[in-house]
């Protein structure tokens, strides 16, 4: 195997990880150019909007037992054979590591002819932020001599599909908040090429495709447009899942939930206007799928929102009376044929969908409409139950919120942005691992946000992106990524290849500290903390002009997981620095920050301003000393004149009350995830009301900490190599959870004896030891049962 090689499985964990029929890579394909060719649509703007389709047919003497296919396209592809969906991608990376799908299309062929085909879209100046590109671009590629047959050239054909247009291009404007997440389709069926993905359809009048270049994988080729990596993730899932109620129409005589059954077409007479709103229920993620029949010249426009407004505001998203709906949108013109199918090309995040139609002469009917739920593949393993049933519905709501942010990236929400930040993915990646045990798009997070990295030594804030974005403290959060798979995988190799980067980070830090006050001086880009009502767009005083209090705490926070790890690897130099780095830092930081007549951290030395945001940092690193940490932190709880931290730093909240000894409080923090259950949320929002999100990922940490507060399962060594259970009930008489652990499923049931004891059975997976905390005691665990009871 090549050094190459061997670079690439460290990188990516596994070359056969990328799918879930774990088919590996021809190696020859990963050291050198490919023998087919990237291919395009001639006599078209390259970087334009743009919708085709390419064909090839194949004749096969027999169907192949097997039969392996590398794809990818620019910007995205969707993958058909026979007439069948096989899959669609890539998944998102950017130019210098762009990914390519492995599948197995055997299944799907025959003896004699076979039709390959793909459909490819380019947004252009409309793609989503997410979205990075060099052109529009498709290529298919054998594994071996057996497939070459399909290898893409100019033997393939090609057409535009003229039948789309952009639309809903004015999303930010009509919602007043940044929504990036690409246009919707304006489909006119009376040019959409119908039945172009079947063998038997006329493609005589299509083009040749044009031949670009051949593809090159990463490390090879000196003028390439793409260079190719292997999928490391699974493909996206895609599960039927159908609308729940009709809540308000008009223009029609009332529209029964019977239409939903699929079973119960709905005509719409000739000449008339009507508008059906649709209610899935509970927040999803889907490609909406309407079939349609008749109805030449009529529109059908579908609205996508996660909640109904009125005057702006969202109120109890249960309620409708008197709101509207604003959303993103798309519009279908049929054609008058039978059983047309509409289905945008992208995903749409919707509780509510509404659905406005004029018709012309001709009446219109509505045979179908449902939605494909499509998400990462995560399978819940985790489990958790309490004597308090009403968590169980936090429970459930948080590992929706989860799973809606969490596609071929993580997204800090599915309906504005779709972008994946590292302070967002922090938190998520700490779900993935105790809820599924599944750390592959955890791995390729990070990866990603290695693959952003500036000149200055930061990642960028957001990543895969076509627009920079430097968040400062999102690079450090970025370093607490890498601590966080250090402690929960024993994956070593993993971890060692991205320390140079972190130095670069925690470097680019060290270089801002002010000689004189012996903190952070002033900082260019965007230095975010919280949306806090307390900070302008999320950045706390002292940022910009230097002297932040809760930056420098941050950077404290960071150098001493840093310490931890280069000391891990033998860096010892770099180790002991960060620690003494720390140290002082801490200390000057304690010395001019800290209002010892209060009790809590300033904001900045001046002790103009106070935050719990400061208090809590201040905890968690030790810098408010532990004498003093559980009264800082009953401040920081109680003080209503403390700038409040909002859902996303209450994470941070709960790690400060485990480090003061206060975990026990934790169940009685609920409060803001009960309130949001009771205005009718069924993901988690981005913040306190007014929120703009309605589903956002760093405000499911319950489902996190359930676990590790409640039940508290955390690592105690590095990779999770011995496991400390120190429960904090609070006021919960039992709780129980299972929870994946890279060698097997630990299992804990406890119950509470009187006030103070404890009864606790805990099973942990073979080759797995520990400790069990209970307040001031502690007993060693072993593999297997362990039954435990501590008298009050």
């Amino acid at each position: 195997m090549t050094r190459f090689l061997l670079l690439l499985l460290l990188v990516l964990g596994s070359i056969t990880s990328g799918n879930t029929q774990n088919i590996s890579v021809n190696p020859r394909l990963l050291n050198g150019h490919w023998p087919a060719f990237w291919i395009t649509c001639p006599e078209v703007p390259q970087r334009d909007y743009g919708v085709y389709h390419f064909r090839k047919n194949i004749h096969l003497p027999a169907a192949p037992a097997k039969f392996i296919i590398h794809v990818s396209g620019d910007n995205r592809y969707r993958l058909f054979v026979n007439g069948q969906a096989v899959c669609n991608g890539p998944a998102r990376g950017d130019l210098y590591n762009w990914n390519f799908e492995t599948v197995d299309i055997a299944p799907f062929l025959k003896s004699g002819g076979n039709i390959i085909s793909a459909m490819v879209w380019n947004m252009g100046e409309h793609a989503p932020v997410a979205q990075i590109s060099n052109q529009t671009a498709f290529v298919v590629q054998g594994d071996s001599e057996l497939e070459k047959i399909i290898n893409t050239d100019k033997t393939w054909k090609v057409t535009e599909n003229v039948s789309y247009t952009p639309c809903s291009t004015d999303n930010s404007a009509r919602l007043k908040s940044y929504m990036v997440v690409g246009p919707g389709d304006d489909v006119n069926a009376a040019t959409y090429p119908w039945g172009w993905e079947s063998l038997n359809f006329d493609d005589t009048r299509w083009q040749a495709a044009r031949q670009l270049v051949n593809p090159a994988p990463l490390g090879y080729g000196t003028d390439n447009l793409w260079t190719l990596v292997p999928r490391s993730i699974p493909l996206m899932e895609e599960t039927q899942q159908r609308l729940q109620s009709v809540r308000r129409t008009t223009g029609l005589s009332e529209v029964k939930d019977k239409f939903l059954d699929g079973k119960s077409p709905l005509v719409i007479p000739a000449n008339t206007k009507a508008s059906i709103l649709f209610d899935q229920g509970f927040n999803t993620v889907a490609y909406p799928e309407l079939i349609t029949s008749g109805g030449r010249g009529a529109a059908i426009k579908l609205t996508y929102a996660e909640a109904l407004f009125k005057n702006g505001n969202k109120g109890n998203r249960n309620e409708i009376e008197g709101k509207e709906i604003i959303g993103n949108y798309d519009i279908f013109r049929p054609d008058g044929g039978n059983k047309r199918l509409f289905r945008p090309l992208w995903l749409r995040t919707f509780r509510y969908l509404q659905v406005d139609i004029e018709t012309k002469d001709q009446p219109l009917t509505l045979l179908d409409l449902y939605g494909q739920y499509t998400g990462y593949p995560f399978k819940a393993k985790a489990t958790f139950a309490s004597n308090d049933k009403s968590l169980k519905e936090i429970w459930q709501v948080g590992w929706r919120t989860a799973r809606l942010c969490a596609g071929e990236t993580y997204y800090d929400c599915p309906y504005y942005e779709q972008l994946q930040y590292e302070a967002d993915t922090r938190i998520q990646a700490l779900i993935s691992l105790y809820v599924t045990g599944d750390d592959r798009l955890v791995r390729k997070a990070i990866t990603d946000f290695y693959n952003s990295r500036v000149p200055e030594g930061l990642t960028q804030g957001r990543y895969p992106s076509n627009r920079i974005q430097v968040i400062p403290t999102f690079s450090l959060f970025w370093v607490s990524m890498l601590y966080d798979y250090w402690m929960h995988r024993p994956d070593e190799a993993f971890v060692k290849q991205y320390l140079t980067a972190a130095r670069g980070v925690l470097d680019w830090y060290e270089k801002r500290i002010d000689p004189n006050k012996k903190m952070l001086g002033p900082m260019k880009w965007w230095n975010f903390v919280d949306y806090s009502e307390a900070f302008t767009e999320g950045t706390p005083e002292g940022a910009e002009d230097g002297n932040s209090a809760i930056i420098t705490l941050q950077y404290i926070y960071t150098l001493q997981q840093a310490a931890q790890l280069f000391d891990y690897f033998n860096q010892d130099l770099e180790a002991a620095h960060y620690k003494k780095l720390a140290l002082e830092l801490s200390q000057s930081t304690y010395r001019q920050c800290f209002d010892h007549a209060q009790n809590r951290m300033a904001n900045t030395p001046d002790k103009n301003k106070f935050s719990q945001h400061a208090g809590i940092m201040g905890v968690l690193t030790g810098t408010i000393p532990a004498s003093a940490s559980k009264e800082a932190m009953e401040n920081v709880l109680q003080d209503a004149t403390l700038g409040p931290a909002t859902f996303y730093y209450r994470f941070y909240l709960t790690q400060a009350l485990k480090k003061a000894g206060m975990a026990d409080l934790y169940y009685s923090q609920l409060k803001p995830w009960r309130n949001m259950l009771a205005i009718g949320l069924t993901t988690f929002a981005e913040k306190p009301e007014p929120a703009r999100s309605d589903c956002h990922a760093w405000s499911a940490s319950p489902n996190y900490d359930f676990l590790a507060t409640i039940c508290g399962i955390v690592p105690d060594k590095p990779g999770f190599a011995t496991v400390r259970i120190a429960p904090a009930l609070g006021e919960l008489i039992e709780a129980s959870a299972t929870m994946p652990h890279p060698k097997g499923d630990i299992k804990v049931n406890l119950e509470r004896q009187g006030k103070t004891g404890i009864f606790a059975e805990i099973i942990l997976p073979p080759n797995l030891t520990g400790r069990f905390i209970w307040q001031d005691k502690q007993i060693e665990l072993r593999s297997g049962i362990s039954r435990i009871k501590f008298r009050e």
